[in-house]
């Protein structure tokens, strides 16, 4: 199964869960619900005893692919801390970009004037706040928020107009 299929699973199961949740009956809503939770713990303890009994490496190697890394957070293994793969995201993404820390599910990031100087208000189309949101999200979908701190808005950048003294008139 290549990733495309991964993500479209992904997002069935979501679906499903989200139509779940939506069931009138309140029992059969919670006894689904319950037999859902027993199934994921049952699962995680299982992965949690296999990823125990792998060389620290191989479980690394593991977490780069997209699918197990997204299963090894649900169940709390991935063996990249949460702020190491933020730091990485952001690397890629603009080398004036920095992360401040990563407080439970929110990283703070400081996107300097710098990342607005290209073109003047942003450069090119490219909006480094986005860029910057998406990278976070894809490498930790453990972070709920991106917050900004200290970030300089986009400033347009007018050329500067020279005032001269009025003309005496000539009579």
């Amino acid at each position: 199964m290549d990733d495309a299929v991964a993500r479209e699973r992904v997002a069935r199961a979501e679906q499903l869960l989200g139509d779940l949740e939506a069931l009138p009956d309140t029992r059969a809503r919670e006894t689904a619900s319950a037999a859902v939770q027993a199934l994921v713990e049952l699962y995680g303890e299982a992965l949690a005893r296999v990823a125990g009994a792998l060389p620290e490496d191989a479980l690394a190697r593991l977490a780069g692919d997209e699918l197990v890394a997204h299963l090894l957070l649900i169940h709390d293994l991935h063996p990249v801390p949460v702020e190491e793969r933020v730091r990485a995201a952001l690397a890629g993404v603009d080398a004036g970009i920095e992360l401040i820390g990563v407080d439970g599910v929110v990283a703070r990031v400081q996107l300097p004037a710098m990342a607005f100087a290209a073109g003047g208000c942003g450069g090119g189309g490219a909006n480094p706040r986005e860029d910057a949101e998406a990278a976070v999200f894809a490498a930790a979908p453990d972070v709920e928020q991106v917050v900004f701190v200290g970030a300089a808005e986009p400033v347009m950048v007018l050329p500067q107009v020279q005032v001269r003294e009025p003309r005496a008139a000539s009579a």
